[in-house]
């Protein structure tokens, strides 16, 4: 058997408890992408000040709305979206019954999708979890980090990088056309400055910055790097990277 799963995902379930609630609306007011646009997204929930505290993806499992995120933060990602939830008759859970699933190839099968954030990254699909199961967790990060792709709170950072030096912008994580969200001020100012004067960078370790690190691979001989724009070499910068408009004007 072919591995696929992803151990270090968990699968959020969030479902309406009412007739007429509305799971896609509560999302829409809280995270960056679009929710009632075609969906799986890779969105994130952020601070007020625009900083990333969660990453995630979204996939529609009828009313449902289905979080494919980090098994590590999953818990932490249920009580932050339960805060918001107020009075909503929303039900917030873990879906033990569901699993994350990978394959590296370009084509996709029935009920798989290209990863939202870049075609290179592969297909992704959701489905019972078996305990048959064998993890590709481990060749799923070489992959992505290859392809200069960072995600998730070791790279990230919580409440440490603006989601637009997180490539977001890049990685479709974010619309500036569907209104208010969390941190949306800030994003939008950002966006429409052209300014993001720092990125997240994936490097080969021996070039890595200590003083600019987010996390070390050394059994990759990578690094994730907070870099500014202008000290940038031009060699580190993946393909899918826009950095022309970038880095003007001060901090």
């Amino acid at each position: 058997m072919t591995a696929t799963r992803l151990f270090d995902r968990a699968v959020l379930r969030l479902s309406p408890q009412e007739a007429g609630e509305d799971v896609a609306g509560f999302l829409q007011g809280l995270v960056t992408s679009d929710m009632k646009g075609p969906l799986p997204v890779w969105t994130g929930l952020l601070t007020a000040q625009g900083k990333a505290l969660f990453d995630f993806i979204v996939w529609r499992d009828g009313d449902d709305l289905l979080v494919d995120c980090e098994a590590g933060v999953a818990d932490a990602l249920a009580r932050r979206l339960s805060l918001y939830r107020l009075r909503r008759k929303i039900a917030i859970a873990r879906d033990e019954s569901l699993a994350v699933h990978w394959s590296p190839r370009e084509g996709a099968a029935e009920g798989e999708h290209p990863d939202p954030r870049l075609a290179a990254l592969g297909q992704r699909w959701l489905a019972t979890a078996d305990p048959a199961d064998q993890s590709a967790d481990a060749m799923w990060r070489a992959h992505r980090l290859a392809l200069g792709v960072p995600e998730g709170a070791g790279e990230l950072g919580s409440d440490k990088t603006l989601w637009l030096e997180a490539n977001a912008g890049d990685l479709n994580g974010v619309s500036f056309t569907k209104g208010c969200y969390v941190g949306q001020e800030n994003t939008a100012r950002m966006n429409w400055r052209q300014k993001v004067n720092r990125r997240l960078v994936v490097v080969p370790l021996d070039r890595s910055d200590e003083a600019r690190r987010r996390v070390a691979y050394p059994d990759l001989g990578l690094a994730v790097d907070h870099l500014r724009v202008e000290d940038l070499p031009a060699d580190l910068a993946p393909a899918w990277m826009a950095l022309a408009t970038e880095g003007a004007g001060e901090d």
